[in-house]
């Protein structure tokens, strides 16, 4: 293992679903035999959007991580933590909120974009405005050399790299630079052919659904919506069931087969959405078997975030003395 770190986290405000795995934790996995991996519980991150609300946080956050042992990451591996354990992260915020204009954070895209998708959610306020700077804190914190992200992820990293350039002409070179690491599936459509598959929407496939779940959603999923009839020629391209069959059916053999079909008009959905669910169900079965594992164990998963809190906080509390000497704020 190298002494280059990645650093990456997901906000605790729901089940996990298909998207996360393509987008990100299938990329998160493999990387932990290349770098020191920190994965954490971005619950801070969840209020800018659930504070209304925070009743579920705490929950969310443990299902999460019983996910992500599902999906492959292995604590004795990674560490994995709780952001609120640390609260040298707010630290961090505010000081680089001193040197960082308003003016980045508003030109930041998911900034209007989020607001427009909730609408059902206040969210003119101060902590939603600031959640890339807070992510730039979150990263540079450990001094990470990496953050994997997905495309609509790559403005806020490049906000972070901004930032961290003002701080360390002011201040000296402190905090380190954090580079992309793109994921290749980025973004899948929801089941109900929306642009992307999200929690605060409804449209998923979660990683802890049972087989008979995952037929019965695949089965509701959007198609080309001019093929009324199996022997009418088909689209392929941004078909939802098609995207899915290349993130998840790994024989391409059969992938190309139904394309190839479809395109022609001999064959029709039914068959098509079958052999997806079969994938998906493939795909997932090794999940929900070490999520089961690891939910069956009293008290293992807390246990998992205690003990990876204290080791960042170790690290953070390393990364503070010295912003704090460079920022002259020693006493």
């Amino acid at each position: 293992m190298t002494n280059q770190r990645v650093v990456s986290g997901m906000r605790p405000t729901g089940k996990l679903h298909l998207g996360h795995l393509a987008g990100a934790l299938w990329n998160w996995v493999p990387l932990q035999d290349q770098y020191d991996c920190f994965y954490f519980v971005a619950d801070w991150h969840a209020l800018t959007s659930e504070y209304a609300d925070t009743s579920r946080i705490t929950g969310h956050a443990l299902e999460n991580v019983a996910d992500w042992i599902g999906a492959g990451l292995d604590p004795e591996r990674s560490t994995f933590f709780v952001q609120s354990m640390v609260p040298e992260h707010a630290e961090l915020f505010l000081l680089l909120q001193m040197v960082t204009p308003v003016a980045w954070l508003e030109r930041v895209p998911t900034y209007k974009e989020q607001q427009d998708a909730l609408k059902d959610k206040d969210l003119s306020t101060i902590g939603f405005l600031g959640y890339p700077l807070l992510q730039t804190a979150d990263v540079t914190m450990y001094g990470a050399h990496f953050v994997p992200v997905g495309d609509d992820q790559v403005a806020h990293l490049e906000l972070a790299r901004e930032a961290v350039r003002r701080f360390n002409n002011l201040f000296g070179d402190v905090l380190v630079e954090p580079q992309p690491l793109l994921s290749k599936f980025s973004r899948l459509p929801g089941i109900e052919g929306d642009k992307k598959m999200s929690k605060s929407v409804g449209n998923t496939i979660h990683l802890s659904d049972d087989a008979t779940t995952v037929q019965h959603k695949v089965r509701q999923m959007y198609t080309d919506p001019k093929r009324v009839r199996a022997d009418i020629p088909g689209t392929v391209e941004g078909n939802p069931v098609f995207t899915y069959h290349d993130a998840f059916n790994p024989d391409c053999g059969e992938v190309e087969d139904l394309k190839t079909r479809y395109r022609a008009g001999k064959v029709g959905d039914v068959e098509v959405k079958t052999k997806l669910a079969a994938a998906i169900n493939a795909v997932l079965d090794p999940v929900r078997e070490r999520r089961a594992a690891a939910l069956a164990r009293p008290g293992y998963l807390k246990d998992v975030i205690v003990e990876g809190s204290r080791r960042a906080r170790g690290i953070a509390n390393e990364t503070m003395e010295r912003v704090r000497a460079a920022v002259r704020l020693k006493y």
